[in-house]
């Protein structure tokens, strides 16, 4: 099936066009042959013409002169021919030009005027004749045909190259049609170029709106789209707005517990209260950058990894500035992450805090671009994740926070984010020693 709407309306029009001169070319040849044949017609009404004007009637007889004006009657090898019939058919006179020609035609004499037709000869050559009925001649009764008589072929070959002729102005006029076609589709889908054009600036977030600077038929879809942009910015805002004010709203009662906590006298007690706050507050925590962390609708968000790297790493070497982590890099300079800023940075967040917590003192972050999207791999020194687990963080819906409280839930948002993304993560021994992420994004 063909996708591509631009090929369609091309080859869809190629075919009208290829169609339209297969369906003109036999009317142009018919056109062409009748005209050959009134010219053909024409030209022997004038010879017999010049015989008629060469006719005399002597004491009721038909006489005419030795030589005739028109010369092509006297030379034996003229291809033009002359007879004279009386009203009964029977033949009276024929030009010297026919003495080698046998050719069998008797001329009807029905008062019709003229005729125009075609005869074979014995040998099968074919014949133009023009039968011109006389009731008069110079004044006198006369009851004649006049018949005049002239090959076929040699006007076939003018006809043959005229026809070769059509084939080739015909075949040239498609080749140009069919590049008028092709530019004229190319010019009416300039609108429809420049209209992707603006739709990739709003997915890289390079431009809010689609332009009106469109044609008519397009208007009506640029302002739909317009209205989806805005509606989806506003609700993005009005969730987020929701979802600070809910966390506002947690997060003061879960400090109010945790104070309590600390004032308790029971030791056992306010160290269970206080394990129950912190995971209570890490499933907050959690939920909300689940609902928050999604992949846009229209927009499609590309961000630099070396710019995030740099700033996640500056945050971390402070934080285990005690610890002194080597990071090692292999990023291509310009290479860009499908994926909105905030995400990434919460996505790569997670597993570095990780690696930089479980480490033993050298990290390594590697990516690269290939056809389907981009990779992305994390490793450490550290002791890894044992078999048993790797299987429940790489189910979906499994969440390692759940089953181990005090584990944290790093993992498992990065497998969410991942997921909003139509990404997968894969989980492995590293070479360096410990665990190996490797996440993969489609583009």
């Amino acid at each position: 099936m063909i996708r591509s709407l631009r090929t369609r309306l091309t080859l869809g029009a190629s075919l009208l066009a290829i169609l339209f001169i297969l369906a003109l070319l036999p009317v142009l040849q018919s056109a062409f042959r009748l005209a050959l044949e009134n010219l053909v017609e024409q030209r022997l009404a004038a010879d017999a013409a010049t015989l008629i004007s060469a006719a005399r009637i002597e004491n009721g007889r038909l006489s005419m002169p030795e030589r005739l004006p028109d010369e092509e009657f006297n030379l034996l090898e003229s291809r033009l021919l002359g007879f004279i019939y009386d009203r009964d058919g029977k033949l009276l006179w024929r030009s010297p030009s026919s003495r080698d020609e046998q050719i069998e035609y008797r001329p009807r004499y029905d008062g019709q005027g003229h005729d125009f037709d075609r005869v074979l000869d014995e040998r099968g050559e074919a014949f133009f004749v023009y039968d011109l009925e006389v009731d008069l001649l110079r004044g006198q009764a006369a009851a004649y045909s006049i018949v005049t008589l002239q090959p076929v072929g040699e006007y076939q070959l003018l006809l043959d190259g005229l026809d070769r002729q059509l084939h080739l102005w015909l075949g040239g006029a498609l080749l140009v049609l069919l590049s008028l076609l092709w530019l004229g589709l190319t010019w009416g889908f300039a609108s429809l170029r420049a209209l992707s054009r603006e739709l990739d600036e709003v997915e890289s977030g390079h431009r809010q709106h689609l332009s009106r600077e469109h044609p008519q038929e397009l208007l009506r879809l640029t302002d739909s789209l317009n209205h989806l942009l805005d509606g989806e910015r506003r609700q993005r805002e009005r969730y987020r707005d929701s979802l600070g004010d809910l966390a506002h709203s947690l997060k003061t009662p879960l400090a109010v517990l945790q104070g309590v906590g600390d004032g308790m006298t029971d030791r056992e007690q306010a160290q269970v209260l206080q394990s129950q706050v912190e995971r209570m507050s890490q499933q907050v925590d959690y939920q909300l950058q689940r609902a928050s962390l999604r992949k846009s609708g229209l927009v499609r968000h590309r961000e630099p990894l070396e710019s995030v790297l740099d700033t996640l790493c500056a945050a971390l070497d402070k934080v285990y500035r005690d610890k002194r982590v080597t990071l090692t890099r292999d990023i291509p300079p310009a290479l860009h992450v499908p994926m909105e800023r905030g995400a990434l940075f919460e996505l790569l967040g997670n597993l570095l805090e990780n690696a930089y917590r479980l480490c033993l003192g050298h990290i390594s972050v590697s990516a690269r671009e290939e056809a389907e999207g981009c990779v992305l791999v994390v490793e450490d020194d550290g002791p890894g994740v044992p078999p048993a687990q790797r299987e429940r963080i790489l189910q979906r819906g499994e969440r390692l926070d759940a089953q181990h409280p005090g584990q944290g839930i790093g993992t498992a948002v990065v497998v969410d984010i991942l997921e909003s993304y139509g990404g997968s993560l894969e989980l492995d021994d590293s070479p360096l020693g410990g665990a190996r992420f490797r996440l993969r994004l489609p583009s």
